[in-house]
């Protein structure tokens, strides 16, 4: 039975990122993935682009999050971080997702750690509030791992949940969460006919303000609006969706575009019955999508859809308890904390859990926030550091922290802490903050405290 350092559930952009910075400060590392691929909501979502790593003009994500962009940009696989055309944020960072999976399975492997794919959890081993193991499943049936401290990326909390972690799920006045979106491709998207239709009818772009020069800012396309177009379907019955336009990001390969327009509504993530349902939904509004934007939108008349998903986008769900607890007026008021593993600079962008509708808070041009450590400890378990969006954060401040290169970086920060916990036999409460931080300037990372 092999015994590990640190052991990493879940193989989204956070838990690669913890894997990755594990590994590479000494860590014997083990990454265990339900996919047979890495990359979470960017690769198994159909999540895309990435943004921001910017606030304002300073990229305030670097670290090894910034260095995955770095390597696909020198295979031609991304573009790198660009304009955001949309007008929403300030850069948009497009990838190839095959790319994309087999670069962060190099830089896992190349570091030192090793993969387990195919690979669900089953339940946690707990012994005087310690985690001792995790039972996993796959093709070799149930099975057992150990490891002297737990990370959980799975997303949803989920092995926090099963080790007894206290949790909040959703607003806090009755419990609903964002809705969740199932992602749809596109490829033979011609793209100039889209712009022309934009210049022609700036009134259908509001974010725009009647000046459509932004879309020739950047080499690919992000755009929302489209809004006569898609009340005159929904008027006639063609669009059941409860959303209010239509948003696309063209990807790192021209005339490949990623819909994120459906808006699932009223499931929950953390049931199995109800993720299903909740599929099942987003096929059938991503069929009526695709009938939508061949019929109405010029320049989609011959695009062909590429795929969807493959699995559901998940904005939110279980927020563990932990020491600390983010707030928007944290976010707001760019509180800094002497425990800041990670910044960011992506607003407070809510979905309506109720239907139409997104509220934004954003900051002043160029704002910068922290994520404190504390975030992603509990009190109560000495072995367990949570990372990704099931973080410690009020439901309007997990609706800013949630973007993939936030993640990024706070996975690479508990990555760092979780080595230093396992390497110096301290409990995750106990480890030197300095320390940590000291180790992830040294590693590239962005970090003002």
């Amino acid at each position: 039975m092999k015994q590990y350092d640190v052991v990493v559930m879940g193989g989204g952009i956070s838990g690669a990122m913890a894997a990755i910075a594990a590994s590479r400060t000494g860590a014997k590392t083990l990454i265990v993935e339900s996919h047979g691929f890495l990359g979470g909501t960017l690769t198994a979502n159909g999540v895309g682009p990435m943004m921001t790593f910017h606030a304002g003009d300073k990229q305030v994500i670097q670290g090894f999050t910034g260095e995955l962009i770095e390597r696909l940009k020198q295979l031609g696989k991304s573009p790198g971080h660009i304009f955001d055309t949309v007008g929403f944020t300030y850069s948009v960072t497009p990838f190839d997702a095959e790319a994309m999976k087999h670069e962060l399975e190099l830089m896992v492997t190349e570091a030192g750690g090793e993969i387990l794919y195919h690979t669900m959890l089953a339940g946690v081993y707990t012994e005087a509030g310690r985690i001792t193991g995790i039972q996993v499943c796959n093709k070799s049936g149930l099975s057992d791992i150990h490891a002297s401290v737990f990370i959980d990326a799975t997303g949803d909390g989920d092995l926090s949940a099963l080790a007894g972690v206290e949790y909040t799920k959703g607003r806090k006045s009755d419990g609903a969460t964002q809705p969740m979106t199932l992602k749809m491709k596109m490829y033979n998207v011609d793209i100039p006919r889209v712009k022309e239709y934009i210049h022609a009818h700036p009134e259908d772009f509001p974010l725009y303000n009647g000046d459509t020069s932004i879309i020739e800012k950047a080499p690919r396309l992000s755009v929302g609006g489209f809004d006569s177009l898609f009340r005159k379907a929904k008027e006639l019955g063609e669009i059941s969706i409860p959303r209010e336009n239509i948003l696309f990001f063209e990807t790192n390969n021209p005339g490949e575009v990623i819909l994120n327009t459906t808006r699932i509504i009223g499931y929950d993530a953390t049931d199995a019955h109800s993720l299903s349902q909740a599929e099942m939904e987003g096929r059938k509004q991503c069929r009526e999508l695709e009938l939508f934007v061949r019929k109405y939108i010029p320049g989609f008349e011959n695009a062909v859809v590429e795929s969807t998903g493959p699995s559901i986008g998940v904005r939110g769900s279980r927020q563990i308890k932990g020491i600390y607890t983010l707030t928007a007026e944290d976010i707001l008021k760019q509180r800094l904390f002497e425990d800041t593993i990670a910044h960011s600079g992506y607003p407070i962008d809510i979905h309506s859990p109720d239907g139409e509708g997104t509220k934004h808070e954003k900051l002043e041009w160029g704002g910068v926030y922290s994520i404190p450590y504390s975030c992603m400890i509990t009190a109560s378990i000495p072995n367990l550091i949570v990372i990704g969006r099931c973080i410690s954060a009020s439901f309007e401040a997990q609706a800013a922290m949630r973007t993939t290169p936030t993640t990024g970086a706070i996975g690479h920060g508990g990555g760092v802490a979780a080595a230093l916990a396992a390497l110096e036999h301290k409990n995750v409460q106990d480890i030197d903050i300095k320390h940590v931080q000291s180790l992830l300037k040294e590693q590239g990372a962005y970090l003002e405290v």
